[in-house]
Protein backbone atom coordinates (compact mmCIF):
# COMPACT_ATOMS: atom_id res chain seq x y z
CA UNK A 1 0.00 0.00 0.00
CA UNK A 2 1.52 3.33 -1.26
CA UNK A 3 1.29 6.72 0.79
CA UNK A 4 -0.53 9.28 -0.42
CA UNK A 5 -0.71 12.12 1.33
CA UNK A 6 -4.24 13.82 2.09
CA UNK A 7 -4.93 17.63 1.27
CA UNK A 8 -6.91 20.58 -0.52
CA UNK A 9 -5.30 23.32 -2.39
CA UNK A 10 -7.05 26.35 -0.89
CA UNK A 11 -6.84 29.97 -1.30
CA UNK A 12 -5.17 30.75 1.41
CA UNK A 13 -2.70 27.72 1.34
CA UNK A 14 -2.27 28.82 -2.86
CA UNK A 15 -1.55 32.62 -1.66
CA UNK A 16 0.93 31.81 1.29
CA UNK A 17 2.83 29.39 -1.27
CA UNK A 18 3.04 31.97 -4.10
CA UNK A 19 4.16 34.83 -1.76
CA UNK A 20 6.97 32.06 -0.23
CA UNK A 21 8.39 31.68 -4.01
CA UNK A 22 8.40 35.41 -4.51
CA UNK A 23 10.20 35.86 -1.13
CA UNK A 24 12.51 33.34 -2.13
CA UNK A 25 13.13 35.17 -5.34
CA UNK A 26 13.91 38.18 -4.10
CA UNK A 27 16.22 37.25 -1.24
CA UNK A 28 18.04 34.68 -4.07
CA UNK A 29 18.98 37.77 -6.22
CA UNK A 30 19.53 39.96 -3.69
CA UNK A 31 22.37 37.82 -1.76
CA UNK A 32 24.12 35.91 -4.96
CA UNK A 33 27.20 38.50 -4.57
CA UNK A 34 26.86 39.41 -1.04
CA UNK A 35 29.66 39.11 1.04
CA UNK A 36 29.05 38.19 4.21
CA UNK A 37 26.72 35.34 3.42
CA UNK A 38 29.62 32.63 5.24
CA UNK A 39 28.18 34.37 8.19
CA UNK A 40 24.74 34.61 7.87
CA UNK A 41 24.94 31.07 6.88
CA UNK A 42 26.65 30.34 10.32
CA UNK A 43 24.15 32.03 12.36
CA UNK A 44 21.67 30.49 10.82
CA UNK A 45 22.87 27.00 11.67
CA UNK A 46 23.21 28.66 14.95
CA UNK A 47 19.30 29.29 15.26
CA UNK A 48 18.08 26.45 13.57
CA UNK A 49 20.31 24.48 16.12
CA UNK A 50 18.88 26.70 19.24
CA UNK A 51 15.20 26.54 18.35
CA UNK A 52 14.99 22.82 17.07
CA UNK A 53 17.12 21.09 20.65
CA UNK A 54 15.26 24.18 22.43
CA UNK A 55 11.87 22.96 20.96
CA UNK A 56 13.28 19.28 22.77
CA UNK A 57 13.62 20.71 26.19
CA UNK A 58 17.52 21.40 26.15
CA UNK A 59 18.10 24.71 28.86
CA UNK A 60 20.93 26.49 26.60
CA UNK A 61 20.26 29.93 25.30
CA UNK A 62 21.04 30.99 21.92
CA UNK A 63 24.39 32.81 22.92
CA UNK A 64 25.04 29.74 24.93
CA UNK A 65 24.68 27.55 21.48
CA UNK A 66 26.89 29.98 19.72
CA UNK A 67 29.61 29.36 22.18
CA UNK A 68 29.44 25.71 21.84
CA UNK A 69 29.58 25.72 18.30
CA UNK A 70 32.51 28.12 18.66
CA UNK A 71 34.24 25.83 21.61
CA UNK A 72 33.98 28.31 23.67
CA UNK A 73 33.77 27.05 27.27
CA UNK A 74 30.50 27.36 29.45
CA UNK A 75 30.77 27.08 33.01
CA UNK A 76 27.81 25.19 34.47
CA UNK A 77 26.13 23.47 31.33
CA UNK A 78 25.30 19.81 31.60
CA UNK A 79 27.16 17.14 29.55
CA UNK A 80 23.84 16.09 27.85
CA UNK A 81 22.52 19.27 26.78
CA UNK A 82 26.08 20.20 24.80
CA UNK A 83 26.32 17.23 23.35
CA UNK A 84 22.40 17.32 21.98
CA UNK A 85 23.85 21.06 20.16
CA UNK A 86 26.77 19.55 19.13
CA UNK A 87 25.26 16.55 17.70
CA UNK A 88 22.38 19.25 15.47
CA UNK A 89 25.58 21.05 14.13
CA UNK A 90 26.68 18.39 13.06
CA UNK A 91 23.37 16.94 11.59
CA UNK A 92 23.16 19.96 9.54
CA UNK A 93 26.32 19.77 8.56
CA UNK A 94 25.16 16.30 7.10
CA UNK A 95 22.35 17.67 5.42
CA UNK A 96 24.20 20.10 3.92
CA UNK A 97 26.74 17.91 2.47
CA UNK A 98 23.79 16.04 1.20
CA UNK A 99 21.81 18.61 -0.39
CA UNK A 100 22.08 17.44 -3.71
CA UNK A 101 19.16 15.99 -5.30
CA UNK A 102 19.88 12.21 -5.15
CA UNK A 103 17.47 9.53 -3.64
CA UNK A 104 17.00 9.36 -0.01
CA UNK A 105 17.14 6.43 1.39
CA UNK A 106 16.79 4.54 4.74
CA UNK A 107 20.94 4.14 5.25
CA UNK A 108 20.89 8.07 5.30
CA UNK A 109 17.81 8.40 7.47
CA UNK A 110 19.25 5.86 9.72
CA UNK A 111 22.83 7.98 9.77
CA UNK A 112 20.97 11.14 10.43
CA UNK A 113 19.34 9.91 13.16
CA UNK A 114 22.78 8.79 14.81
CA UNK A 115 24.18 11.85 14.29
CA UNK A 116 21.41 13.43 16.19
CA UNK A 117 20.52 11.17 19.14
CA UNK A 118 24.40 9.43 19.95
CA UNK A 119 24.96 9.82 23.38
CA UNK A 120 22.02 11.31 24.26
CA UNK A 121 19.18 8.72 23.94
CA UNK A 122 16.77 8.21 27.36
CA UNK A 123 15.53 4.57 24.86
CA UNK A 124 16.42 3.06 22.09
CA UNK A 125 19.77 2.80 19.77
CA UNK A 126 20.68 5.84 17.88
CA UNK A 127 20.46 4.87 13.88
CA UNK A 128 17.90 2.05 14.36
CA UNK A 129 13.60 2.05 14.34
CA UNK A 130 12.37 1.45 17.49
CA UNK A 131 11.83 -1.96 18.46
CA UNK A 132 9.53 -0.80 21.64
CA UNK A 133 6.17 0.96 21.70
CA UNK A 134 6.11 4.69 22.37
CA UNK A 135 3.97 7.23 23.67
CA UNK A 136 3.44 10.88 22.50
CA UNK A 137 1.11 12.59 24.56
CA UNK A 138 -1.84 11.47 24.04
CA UNK A 139 -0.83 10.19 20.71
CA UNK A 140 0.44 6.01 20.46
CA UNK A 141 2.44 5.75 17.25
CA UNK A 142 2.36 2.78 15.21
CA UNK A 143 3.74 -0.27 16.75
CA UNK A 144 7.61 -1.15 15.99
CA UNK A 145 6.48 -4.23 14.00
CA UNK A 146 5.19 -1.53 11.35
CA UNK A 147 7.51 1.02 11.06
CA UNK A 148 9.95 -0.09 8.41
CA UNK A 149 7.11 -0.60 6.24
CA UNK A 150 5.39 2.79 6.48
CA UNK A 151 8.96 4.18 6.46
CA UNK A 152 9.46 2.70 3.02
CA UNK A 153 5.98 4.16 2.03
CA UNK A 154 7.02 7.45 2.90
CA UNK A 155 10.62 6.85 1.17
CA UNK A 156 9.19 5.99 -2.19
CA UNK A 157 6.88 8.71 -2.08
CA UNK A 158 9.31 11.18 -1.37
CA UNK A 159 11.88 9.79 -3.56
CA UNK A 160 9.23 9.30 -7.06
CA UNK A 161 6.41 11.43 -6.08
CA UNK A 162 6.94 14.69 -3.82
CA UNK A 163 9.23 16.45 -7.20
CA UNK A 164 5.45 17.32 -8.18
CA UNK A 165 4.42 19.49 -5.22
CA UNK A 166 6.32 22.83 -4.67
CA UNK A 167 8.77 22.43 -1.99
CA UNK A 168 6.95 24.09 0.41
CA UNK A 169 4.51 21.49 0.53
CA UNK A 170 6.35 18.66 0.45
CA UNK A 171 9.05 19.67 3.28
CA UNK A 172 5.73 19.97 5.13
CA UNK A 173 4.11 16.61 3.98
CA UNK A 174 7.93 14.77 5.00
CA UNK A 175 7.96 16.70 8.52
CA UNK A 176 4.50 15.89 9.53
CA UNK A 177 4.63 12.09 7.96
CA UNK A 178 7.87 11.29 9.62
CA UNK A 179 6.37 12.50 12.82
CA UNK A 180 3.51 10.51 13.03
CA UNK A 181 5.17 7.47 12.08
CA UNK A 182 7.67 8.29 14.91
CA UNK A 183 10.34 5.48 13.69
CA UNK A 184 12.53 5.77 16.59
CA UNK A 185 12.36 5.53 20.13
CA UNK A 186 13.47 9.05 21.03
CA UNK A 187 15.03 11.91 18.76
CA UNK A 188 11.93 12.16 16.34
CA UNK A 189 11.08 15.87 17.20
CA UNK A 190 15.10 16.77 16.00
CA UNK A 191 14.79 14.26 12.92
CA UNK A 192 11.56 15.32 11.90
CA UNK A 193 12.70 18.90 11.07
CA UNK A 194 15.70 18.26 9.54
CA UNK A 195 14.20 16.39 7.03
CA UNK A 196 12.31 19.09 6.41
CA UNK A 197 15.20 21.40 6.23
CA UNK A 198 17.10 18.63 4.11
CA UNK A 199 13.65 18.57 1.55
CA UNK A 200 14.07 22.41 1.41
CA UNK A 201 18.01 21.80 0.69
CA UNK A 202 17.66 19.20 -2.01
CA UNK A 203 14.56 20.67 -3.75
CA UNK A 204 17.14 24.09 -4.71
CA UNK A 205 14.72 26.21 -1.96
CA UNK A 206 17.52 27.63 0.01
CA UNK A 207 20.76 27.41 -1.96
CA UNK A 208 22.30 29.60 0.12
CA UNK A 209 21.02 27.70 3.61
CA UNK A 210 19.99 31.39 5.21
CA UNK A 211 16.74 30.12 6.53
CA UNK A 212 15.96 29.24 9.73
CA UNK A 213 12.34 27.85 9.69
CA UNK A 214 12.67 25.82 13.29
CA UNK A 215 13.35 29.52 15.07
CA UNK A 216 9.45 29.82 13.72
CA UNK A 217 8.20 26.77 15.37
CA UNK A 218 10.25 27.47 18.87
CA UNK A 219 8.50 30.82 19.38
CA UNK A 220 5.04 29.72 18.29
CA UNK A 221 5.49 26.10 20.18
CA UNK A 222 1.78 25.94 21.38
CA UNK A 223 0.43 26.38 17.75
CA UNK A 224 3.15 24.33 16.13
CA UNK A 225 2.09 21.45 18.33
CA UNK A 226 -1.47 21.86 18.15
CA UNK A 227 -0.89 22.34 13.94
CA UNK A 228 0.52 18.50 14.34
CA UNK A 229 -2.35 17.17 16.13
CA UNK A 230 -5.07 18.62 14.54
CA UNK A 231 -4.20 16.44 11.34
CA UNK A 232 -5.06 13.29 13.36
CA UNK A 233 -8.34 15.16 14.41
CA UNK A 234 -9.01 15.87 11.32
CA UNK A 235 -8.51 12.15 9.17
CA UNK A 236 -5.96 13.12 8.41
CA UNK A 237 -6.43 15.89 5.88
CA UNK A 238 -3.11 17.60 5.84
CA UNK A 239 -5.04 21.37 4.65
CA UNK A 240 -4.57 22.84 7.95
CA UNK A 241 -0.89 21.83 8.65
CA UNK A 242 0.08 22.97 5.14
CA UNK A 243 -1.37 26.12 5.75
CA UNK A 244 0.54 26.59 8.82
CA UNK A 245 3.90 25.04 7.72
CA UNK A 246 3.39 27.36 4.48
CA UNK A 247 2.83 30.66 7.25
CA UNK A 248 5.48 29.76 9.19
CA UNK A 249 8.16 29.53 6.24
CA UNK A 250 7.01 33.01 5.30
CA UNK A 251 6.99 34.59 8.58
CA UNK A 252 11.18 33.11 8.04
CA UNK A 253 11.65 34.94 5.10
CA UNK A 254 10.02 37.93 5.67
CA UNK A 255 12.53 38.16 8.71
CA UNK A 256 15.29 36.91 6.39
CA UNK A 257 14.16 40.41 3.92
CA UNK A 258 14.21 42.40 6.44
CA UNK A 259 17.98 41.32 7.41
CA UNK A 260 18.93 41.34 3.50
CA UNK A 261 17.95 44.83 3.57
CA UNK A 262 19.58 46.11 6.54
CA UNK A 263 22.82 44.71 5.22
CA UNK A 264 22.56 45.47 1.66
CA UNK A 265 24.63 48.66 0.67
CA UNK A 266 22.36 51.54 0.24
CA UNK A 267 21.52 52.88 -3.43
CA UNK A 268 24.18 54.94 -4.52
CA UNK A 269 26.99 53.96 -1.79
CA UNK A 270 30.02 52.04 -1.92
CA UNK A 271 29.07 48.45 -1.00
CA UNK A 272 30.19 47.49 2.80
CA UNK A 273 32.02 44.41 2.87
CA UNK A 274 31.31 43.18 6.75
CA UNK A 275 33.87 41.51 8.24
CA UNK A 276 33.10 38.41 10.91
CA UNK A 277 33.30 40.62 13.90
CA UNK A 278 30.93 43.18 12.12
CA UNK A 279 28.39 40.42 11.19
CA UNK A 280 28.62 39.44 15.15
CA UNK A 281 28.01 43.19 16.10
CA UNK A 282 24.83 43.56 13.90
CA UNK A 283 24.02 40.21 15.54
CA UNK A 284 24.04 41.04 19.41
CA UNK A 285 22.23 44.74 18.40
CA UNK A 286 19.62 42.64 16.89
CA UNK A 287 19.44 40.13 19.88
CA UNK A 288 19.52 42.93 22.76
CA UNK A 289 17.99 46.28 20.91
CA UNK A 290 20.63 48.60 22.59
CA UNK A 291 24.31 48.28 23.61
CA UNK A 292 26.46 50.29 25.54
CA UNK A 293 29.99 50.53 24.47
CA UNK A 294 31.16 48.43 26.84
CA UNK A 295 28.72 45.87 26.72
CA UNK A 296 30.09 45.70 23.01
CA UNK A 297 33.55 44.95 23.11
CA UNK A 298 33.22 42.70 25.96
CA UNK A 299 30.48 40.40 24.20
CA UNK A 300 33.13 40.70 21.08
CA UNK A 301 36.42 40.35 22.96
CA UNK A 302 38.11 43.12 21.85
CA UNK A 303 39.46 46.51 22.74
CA UNK A 304 37.09 49.56 23.20
CA UNK A 305 39.38 51.44 20.38
CA UNK A 306 38.79 48.00 18.23
CA UNK A 307 35.38 47.90 18.92
CA UNK A 308 35.05 51.55 17.51
CA UNK A 309 37.34 50.94 14.58
CA UNK A 310 34.96 48.05 13.30
CA UNK A 311 31.25 50.57 14.63
CA UNK A 312 32.57 53.35 12.16
CA UNK A 313 31.71 51.57 8.81
CA UNK A 314 28.58 50.28 10.04
CA UNK A 315 27.70 53.95 11.74
CA UNK A 316 28.95 55.42 7.91
CA UNK A 317 26.47 53.22 6.09
CA UNK A 318 23.69 53.92 8.22
CA UNK A 319 22.90 50.59 9.87
CA UNK A 320 23.73 51.38 12.94
CA UNK A 321 22.71 54.62 15.42
CA UNK A 322 24.04 55.76 18.73
CA UNK A 323 20.94 57.35 21.23
CA UNK A 324 22.32 59.54 23.34
CA UNK A 325 25.51 61.32 23.54
CA UNK A 326 29.22 59.69 22.93
CA UNK A 327 30.34 59.13 26.29
CA UNK A 328 26.39 57.32 27.49
CA UNK A 329 24.59 56.80 24.33
CA UNK A 330 23.51 53.18 22.86
CA UNK A 331 23.82 51.59 19.95
CA UNK A 332 20.80 50.06 18.27
CA UNK A 333 20.13 48.79 14.67
CA UNK A 334 18.87 51.60 12.23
Amino acid sequence: MNYQPQFTITPALLARVEQVAALRERIQAATVEVPWIPALQKDTRTRNTHSSTAIEGNPLTLEQVRAVEEGREIPAVAARAKREVLNYFAALRFVEKNAAPSPITHEKILRLHKIIAGDVMDQGTAGRYRNIAVRVGRYVPPPPGDVSGLMFELLSWWNKESARLSPVLSSAIVHHRFESIHPFADGNGRAGRALALWELYRRGFDTHHIFSVDEFYWEDRPRYYAALDAVRREGRDLTGWLEYAAGGLQFTLERVWMRVQKLSAQPGQKKLVLRPKQEQLLQLLRDHKSMTPQEIWDALGVTKQGTMKLMQPLLDAGLVGRVGTRKTGRYILA
